[in-house]
């Protein structure tokens, strides 16, 4: 009697290049071989927030060595790679344009299929390889982590809320942010505060002794005018909008100020750090309770800071929903997620992206990948 094997894992290698980290990782169907990273942060700490000239070119100096070693640390030769994977939008598009024509490159050069994939929904893949999650059954089937999958995808670039009915194809935005991402508003708060840039560690950190109820400050798109219903298209009922705490936190400080009084930057920090994670995790719930996901998966830079972390997690407790935390090294940007979508969309038989597409800055989520 004869026996067939199973086939072979295919082995994706990812390029990430949408903001200031230079990612390549490679993974076999859901094992991850490496995941390497180079950032240029600290050339844009001194400007308090990522300069994209400055980003482009660290991508063009990083690229080539960050490819050498992942995949000398991953042990394989371009031989043995399947297809590759790359980052076409959103985000910065000069930063885009570095890792999408590195991609194209080496496809062109190697001869293998090339996939062009949204940045967002890669954050979302990255949490369903085998010992990516933190929070939540590391060993489980990728099929268990599909089913009534919901993503809350929280950074210095985007905050949204989504639906994963397919990852290959399928997802739908539920809500997002109306103006700064929370991220971003973590940096402009931090820099209010004379705290040093990224501004989301800086202000877990002062937070930590700080009273969240020194300071009440707004949740925004929170009144009932916003909220409206399930069935109202017109409202923002999942969105989010952190301008208006952004001015409320300066108002604070300027007020403070104009009176020579001392600016209590712990427990502003922490009061502001709670009106954040209040906001974005309720929503989530609500959105979640009321579209059928009973799994969220938690993604994102901000991911690691830990009041967001902590309420996310009491909160899903509460309404029986299981969180899905990648591990924090998985949770920034990285190549690890873009190959990870790129070999879910490779096993979903998913047709590669050819060589005739471009970056896209503003991509939209329910795009997971450029067509051929």
């Amino acid at each position: 009697m004869t026996t067939t094997s199973a086939p072979r894992e295919p082995i994706v290698l990812g390029i990430e290049s949408s903001c200031d980290e230079t990612g390549i990782g490679i993974v076999a169907g859901r094992r991850l071989l490496t995941n390497t990273v180079s950032t240029s942060m600290d050339e844009h700490a001194r400007f308090g927030g990522v300069i994209p000239e400055i980003a482009s070119r660290a991508h063009l100096e990083a690229m080539i060595p960050a490819l050498d070693a992942a995949l000398d640390e991953a042990g394989v030769g371009m031989d043995e790679v399947d297809a590759i994977a790359v980052t076409s939008g959103p985000g910065l598009s000069g930063a885009l344009m570095v890792g999408v024509s590195a991609a194209k490159a080496l496809a062109v050069a190697t001869g293998k299929p090339l996939y062009a994939v949204n940045h967002l929904v890669a954050h979302v893949g990255v949490g369903l390889l085998e010992d990516s999650a933190s929070a939540a059954g590391d060993t489980e089937s990728e099929a268990s982590l599909l089913s009534g999958l919901g993503a809350l995808l929280v950074s210095g670039g985007h905050t949204e809320i989504l639906k994963v009915s397919e990852i290959s194809g399928d997802v739908t935005l539920l809500g997002s942010t109306l103006d700064d991402a929370a991220g971003e508003a973590y940096d402009k708060v931090a820099r209010v505060l004379g705290l040093s840039y990224p501004g989301g560690p800086a202000i877990d950190r002062a937070a930590a002794s700080g009273d969240p109820r020194a300071f009440t400050f707004p949740r925004g798109l929170t009144a009932a005018k916003y909220m409206g219903t399930v069935q109202d298209p017109g409202s923002h009922r999942y969105d989010f909008s952190f301008s208006g705490l952004k001015t409320a936190v300066a108002r604070v400080v300027e007020g403070l100020e104009a009176h020579d009084e001392p600016v209590p930057v712990a427990d502003i920090a922490a009061s502001f750090q709670e009106a954040v994670a209040d906001v974005v995790t309720s929503k989530a719930m609500l959105a979640c309770t009321e579209n059928g996901i009973d799994i969220l998966l938690l993604g994102g830079g901000v991911a690691a800071n830990s009041r967001l972390r902590q309420l996310v997690s009491e909160r899903c407790s509460e309404h029986g929903i299981r969180l899905v935390v990648p591990k924090l090294s998985l949770c920034t940007d990285n190549g690890a997620m873009v190959a990870a979508l790129g070999a879910r969309l490779v096993q979903s038989g998913v047709a590669p992206s050819g060589l005739d597409f471009t970056a896209d800055p503003s991509l939209p989520v329910t795009t997971v990948s450029i067509g051929s």
